[in-house]
């Protein structure tokens, strides 16, 4: 029921509040009329007379409030009704009056400071009436005292700046505002008037441009990177009527400028090769902002090609936030001729490597319009504009995703204060979600912009590109493009690990499929291995059976851990084989390995040494890992990580569920470097990158990734790659060979013991051990004890051993082992035995 009251009384009050409004609005109209109409001879508190004529418009009450107020405030007296209709005003638009207070003392400060300075500045007794004075009696007695003290001058300075500071605290004055204003509407006079003066001579050009052209136009022409001039010149021409002779004339281009090239360098090299007297037509930059919509500042002055005009400052903040803009124009990737692709790769013999042919071939790029470009632009501008940030867009780079708009702020504008107004850009640009970050090694921050129209990046044009061809690494891993559309590749043997999180849907499966397939293209079985393992069952499965395998893809959270096991195992060997040639790394050891070829050398088992492969361990889902086996998987990961750079192992970890459960303190300390795709909140952020940043991201393999050795992120868009492309690689890569696995990689401690004959010796008693448990049928370690004359904890040793080697089956309670089949076979050799004998 309470909460019910204020609902009831809110129209009361609103109702209570416009009543007021216009009781004082009616009062305001009365006062003023009264004060206009005030006649010295009316009747009035200082007037006596007969006469029944009365001048005043509101008749004797009239004459009675205009005579007192003339009187006691002089000409101050009209500001009367001036604060009767703010009053009003303020009611009538049911805003409460803030610090009501304080403005009331303002208003009294001015109409006593006012009254003041009227008497000292007009000091004759009476101006425009024989009865009253100019500050009237107030005014007159104020002034008095304070020429005694501070003669003519002196009131007169104190009285003004009384003035100015009761305006500010009454009607939030500024003396700034006022000035700006004053100037915005002499620029625009002085505008219209240069406007009006050119029409005159616009008609002149034309009709010249409409004959013979004898002598050709220049103009600045840029193939593909026009500045704002150029922009606003196209869109202007497209849209006014040309003669057959200007369409000729505007045909002729100049050889192009360089794309950077702003507004005033553009007019000042324009203008020593201008061989006519005739300019181009003027163009503005007014319909472009017409056109991204209705803004509430004055009208710009026109832009116009000329020097005389480059040189004048724009009048409008918007136009001259635009002043330095120019389009950047997105340079083609680079390709590889087939020469230099077949340089770059060294396949062993009798493998050959994939060939680009197999990937689908990358759709032509989409090229944004100018004018859309700018007209972004302007709305950037004009919602800087409104929350109070100056400066100036440097650049605008379109990329193949996102546009980065380069804005310079003035000094004293804070960083913070721009990235705060996020969210408002996004509802001014109609764009699902902006980021801002600053640029490295410019003063300049970069709005990053998603395009309407988004481009598809193959992975065969970052296969095909000159800078992954020059790559030597064989664990060159190709990414995607960066914002402004560059080929951006990484080199996984110098991250060491990479770890990889995201949401569900956000393009983590296509970029691991980008990895190995970007791997698979560059190295053979003999130099890089992969250890798969995919509890998930659905993402890596379309790899089995290729050459590069090291062991059957892992599905098995429980085998995942054997895997990692032998990794740290095979990360120890190979320290110690490094060790023993005296080198420090692997790059070290195959080089030695090649040089000493001829000599076969060979290890302490007898076989001969050979280069090491790289060790690639993919695991696509961290989190079922870490569910089922968390300490032994952590452990595993951490020493790999901290140590297996050197000898050739690299981990790449994918996880959906980016919290701290899953990427602990010790996993993020030792990975690096680090790809961030879309999540849900600022925190998951902050978990995977230590930073902000990925929950603005656009999803589809829109991607953050921390390089080696840098703190800073780098933007990239992810390449995109079909199943069908995987297919055709996989089926060529399996034509030439099946793979050799290795079964130890996936054995448990007790399977591998057991493959290689126990790992340990025998005990002296063993076999015939054996025969007795075989011919009982059952292992029990009392019988042991009492046949064998031996204590419990070595019967029970010797039945470990049997279940080891696969006689026995585990224990099940108290009760005693029953043998397994292989036992059985035994019974029966040892049976045939004694028969024979």
């Amino acid at each position: 029921m309470v909460a019910s009251h204020p609902p009831m009384n809110q129209p009361s009050r609103s109702r209570a509040d416009e009543a007021l409004g216009v009781l004082l609005l009616a009062g305001g109209v009365l006062l003023l009329l009264s004060v206009l109409s005030y006649h010295p001879e009316d009747p009035s508190w200082n007037v006596l007379t007969s006469r029944p004529i009365v001048h005043n418009k509101i008749g004797r009450v009239g004459a009675y409030v205009a005579d007192f107020c003339l009187q006691v405030f002089g000409l101050t007296a009209f500001a009367l009704p001036v604060l009767l209709f703010a009053w009003a005003c303020s009611k009538l638009r049911g805003r409460p009056l803030r610090a009501p207070v304080a403005k009331g003392l303002g208003w009294a400060s001015f109409l006593l400071s006012g009254a003041g300075l009227l008497s000292v500045l007009f000091p004759q007794p009476y101006v425009l009436w024989p009865t009253v004075r100019p500050g009237g009696m107030l005014g007159t007695l104020l002034a008095a005292q304070l020429v005694a003290v501070l003669n003519t001058v002196g009131a007169a300075l104190v009285l003004g700046v009384t003035v100015i500071l009761a305006l500010m605290v009454a009607g939030n004055f500024s003396l700034i505002a006022a000035g700006e204003a004053v100037m915005r509407g002499a620029r625009s006079i002085t505008a219209r008037l240069r406007k009006t003066g050119e029409r005159p001579e616009r008609e002149e050009v034309m009709g010249a441009a409409a004959g013979p052209a004898s002598a050709p136009r220049p103009k600045i022409a840029s193939a593909g990177a026009p500045d704002l001039t150029a922009m606003a010149t196209t869109t202007a021409s497209s849209e006014l009527p040309r003669a057959p002779g200007v369409a000729a004339a505007h045909r002729e281009e100049a050889p192009a400028v360089e794309p950077a090239l702003s507004l005033a360098e553009a007019e000042a090299e324009a203008t020593p090769r201008t061989r006519s007297p005739v300019p181009p037509v003027p163009v503005d930059v007014e319909e472009i902002i017409e056109r991204a919509g209705p803004s509430p500042t004055p009208a710009p002055t026109r832009w116009r090609p000329s020097s005389e005009a480059a040189r004048q400052a724009p009048a409008d903040p918007i136009a001259e936030m635009l002043s330095t803009a120019s389009v950047r124009t997105t340079k083609p990737v680079e390709k590889a001729s087939p020469a230099e692709r077949s340089r770059s790769l060294s396949p062993g013999e009798g493998f050959s490597l994939p060939s680009v042919e197999m990937l689908t071939e990358p759709p032509p790029p989409h090229e944004q319009a100018h004018e859309e470009l700018m007209q972004r632009a302007v709305l950037l501008a004009e919602k800087f504009k409104e929350f109070g940030i100056t400066g100036h867009v440097h650049q605008i780079s379109p990329g193949p995703v996102v546009t980065t708009f380069e804005f310079k702020p003035d000094p004293g504008i804070k960083y913070s204060r721009i990235v705060s107004l996020v969210e408002d850009l996004c509802l001014a640009l109609e764009a699902e979600s902006i980021r801002i970050d600053r640029i490295p090694g410019k003063s300049t921050i970069g709005i990053e912009v998603p395009n309407k129209h988004r481009e598809l990046i193959r992975l065969r044009e970052i296969l095909e590109s000159k800078k992954f061809q020059e790559s030597r690494s064989r664990l060159t891993i190709a990414l995607g493009k960066t914002i402004d559309g560059g080929v951006y590749i990484s080199d996984l043997a110098k991250m060491p690990h990479l770890l990889i999180a995201g949401a569900t849907g956000s393009g983590k499966s296509m970029t691991v499929n980008c990895i190995l397939v970007s791997i698979l293209f560059k190295a053979t079985p003999e130099e890089v291995r992969f250890i798969l393992i995919d509890p998930k069952r659905l993402e890596l499965g379309l790899y089995d059976g290729i050459p590069h395998l090291l062991a059957p893809i892992v599905t098995d959270p429980k085998r995942a851990a054997y895997a990692l096991k032998w990794a740290v195992a095979e990360m120890e060997n190979r320290y110690k084989l490094l060790a023993s040639f005296g080198v420090r790394n692997i790059e070290q050891f195959n080089r030695e390995v090649r040089d000493l070829s001829d000599r076969r050398v060979r290890s302490e088992s007898g076989e001969p040494i050979r280069p090491l492969p790289y060790i690639v361990i993919i695991i696509d889902e961290l989190a079922d890992l870490m569910m089922v086996a968390s300490s032994e998987v952590e452990t595993a990961i951490t020493r790999l990580a901290q140590m297996a750079r050197a000898v050739g192992l690299h981990l790449v970890l994918t996880t959906q569920r980016p919290s701290v459960d899953v990427i602990t303190g010790l996993i993020k300390a030792n990975f690096p470097c680090r790809i961030a795709f879309r999540v849900s909140s600022k925190v998951d952020s902050r978990t995977i990158l230590d930073a902000n940043g990925a929950e603005a991201l656009l999803g589809r393999g829109d991607m953050l990734f921390l390089p080696p050795g840098s703190s800073r992120l780098v933007r990239v868009h992810g390449a995109f790659l079909e199943e069908a492309e995987i297919k055709r690689v996989v089926e060529f890569l399996k034509a030439q060979g099946e793979p050799h696995y290795d079964e130890t990689v996936l054995m448990s401690d007790k399977e591998y013991a057991a493959a290689h004959g126990g790992g340990e010796k025998r005990d002296e008693l063993y076999e015939e051990a054996l025969k007795i448990v075989v011919e009982m049928g059952r292992a029990s370690t009392s019988v042991l004890q009492r046949r064998l004359r031996i204590g419990y904890g070595r019967a029970a040793s010797i039945i470990d051993m049997m279940e080891r080697e696969g006689y026995v089956e585990p224990a099940d309670g108290p009760r005693p082992r029953a043998i397994t089949r292989k036992a059985l076979e035994f019974r029966e050799r040892l049976r045939q035995m004694d028969a024979e004998r």
